[in-house]
């Protein structure tokens, strides 16, 4: 298994699996110069321009007409909006099976409906989570790859901390 982080943070996300799955679309499709011709589907997790970009993913349908794109159905009327054709509607919890993968959609906790994936590849897993606040509820024992993004620095998480426990709440979420 490899994987490219091509952006991760508030300027934009992108990752890619196995140079064939591309996971979010939040950044110009100048930065997707070097894979987009070998993608095989593109996993959207949420409307956040910094996780969808409209523009690329327009231009990224539009140039690989066959490319597939999935996500759950929150995203479907955006996607239908934009141009893209090629869209799989997934169901949390379900688990979907491309040949050369299965995924499973995870519901993870955001200000918007969002989702992470369980991604099962020759053998491997991983769990991808990005933009949620709490992983609670959420099992995913012994994966190989664990790719959680977050946009937290450790001195954020520190005063948080402090603060929860200045306020007596002791347990604290990211």
């Amino acid at each position: 298994m490899t994987y490219n982080i091509i952006s991760t943070g508030s300027q934009g996300n992108a990752v890619v699996i196995n140079n064939n799955i591309l996971i979010d679309c939040g950044v110009s499709f100048k930065a997707l110069n070097d894979v987009y011709r070998g993608l095989a589907i593109v996993l959207l997790t949420h409307i956040h321009s910094d996780h969808f970009k409209s523009r690329t993913i327009k231009k990224l349908a539009q140039e690989r007409p066959t490319l597939r794109f999935a996500c759950c159905e929150w995203l479907h009327d955006d996607l239908l909006s934009i141009g893209v054709k090629n869209v799989d509607v997934l169901k949390v919890g379900k688990l979907y099976n491309y040949g050369m993968f299965k995924v499973s959609p995870v519901k993870l906790y955001h200000n918007v409906p969002n989702c992470g994936y369980r991604l099962f590849i020759q053998g491997e897993k991983i769990f991808y989570a990005t933009d949620t606040h709490t992983l609670d509820g959420i099992s995913a024992k012994n994966y190989d790859l664990y790719m959680i993004e977050s946009n937290h620095t450790l001195e954020d998480i520190d005063q948080r901390i402090q603060e929860k426990q200045e306020n007596n709440q002791y347990a604290y979420e990211i």
